[in-house]
């Protein structure tokens, strides 16, 4: 095939490949009634472009996404994987835990009042004969069920509290924050004790108790962090498309801080356990039938020179659990800040 090119008299003629396939004359003279020239390019060549287009599609690197950046930053932490593997084999102690026991929790064997460890009782038994290795699961679930159900309870409180108050500014951002500072300044223990005293030991209304005074702290850092929020331009840019505060609030203050609500979530783990163990040992919190890990040390103190395994083993796991979500915590903080210079590059 040929090509004939027509430039104002100097026409010439070019031989094409017998493989040329026909295209649009596009040249500034060309005639919308007269297409269907020739191109040198062949329909082979088009395929084999096209192909490698696909490959290079196909098998270059992709933008990795965020959860997998944050995961990778995560595992370079080797104590926070240290961490999160204990922590799962405390949580899946709790749960099957119940179904490798021979014993309940409650269920008493007078034929071996505080006994040492033995085949029959793994941990021992207490002085009223209850197997410890059930009653340390036991407890180990209902410490991980009010500390789990307190940390995500307050930090959800604090997360709306502290970012609707930065978002509102003016008169309601001081009378929120007064309140704030009131409460912080009230001995909440104290308070906490004295409420929950008289409960018969119901941990349900310790939940509730320690929710509506463990909440102000987070309140007041999440205040501070959401000021510098509130002044982006997709913030403002939402306030005068008139999107309600609480749109705003839901969808662009919290989101923009959700590292620092995992991190403050992990870390109220730790502290709703150590209030409960606190309480409990001290006779306010779990009481007998049920137990708590605070309920088993306050037992096991009373006898540890007779029978120290039955303190010695739920401050073991106690040890444990406060240790793995202490561990967590650092690798999360190192995974979701990007100045940290600990989790490496990504």
């Amino acid at each position: 095939m040929r090509k004939e090119y027509r430039n104002e008299g100097a026409d010439r003629a070019e031989d094409l490949s017998p493989n040329a396939i026909p295209t649009n004359d596009v040249t500034v003279g060309s005639n919308p009634g007269n297409q269907g020239l020739i191109s040198t390019v062949t329909e082979s060549e088009v395929n084999s472009a096209q192909a490698g287009i696909e490959r290079a599609h196909v098998g270059g690197a992709r933008p990795m996404s965020k959860y997998k950046l944050y995961l990778k930053r995560f595992l370079r932490n080797k104590m926070a994987v240290v961490g999160a593997v204990i922590f799962f084999l405390l949580v899946l102690l709790a749960v099957i835990g119940p179904f490798t026991t021979r014993f309940a929790f409650d269920e008493a064997d007078f034929t071996a009042l505080s006994s040492p460890p033995t085949s029959d009782h793994w941990f021992g038994t207490s002085s009223s004969g209850n197997d410890l290795y059930a009653m340390v699961i036991h407890g180990l679930g209902r410490s991980l069920t009010i500390a789990v159900t307190v940390s995500v309870a307050t930090t959800v409180i604090s997360a709306i509290v502290g970012t609707t108050a930065a978002l509102l500014g003016g008169r309601p951002e001081r009378i929120i924050l007064g309140t704030i500072h009131f409460l912080l300044v009230i001995p909440s223990f104290l308070i906490i004790a004295l409420l929950v005293s008289g409960s018969g030991g119901d941990w349900k209304l310790l939940i509730v108790v320690l929710i509506a005074f463990g909440w102000m702290y987070a309140a007041r850092v999440i205040w501070s962090m959401s000021i510098s929020v509130r002044e982006r331009e997709y913030v403002k840019a939402a306030r005068y498309m008139g999107v309600s505060n609480s749109k705003i609030v839901l969808r662009h203050l919290i989101p923009n801080i959700g590292s620092l609500l995992v991190i403050n979530m992990t870390l109220g783990v730790v502290s709703a356990v150590m209030s409960e163990t606190g309480l409990s040992f001290l006779g306010l919190g779990v009481k007998i039938p049920d137990v708590s890990l605070g309920t088993l040390l306050s037992t096991g103190a009373n006898s540890l020179i007779a029978s120290p395994w039955e303190f010695y083993f739920p401050a073991a796991v106690l040890t444990l659990l406060t240790v793995s979500m202490a561990f967590i915590a650092d690798g999360l903080r190192d995974a979701l800040d990007p100045n940290s210079a600990a989790a490496g590059k990504a």
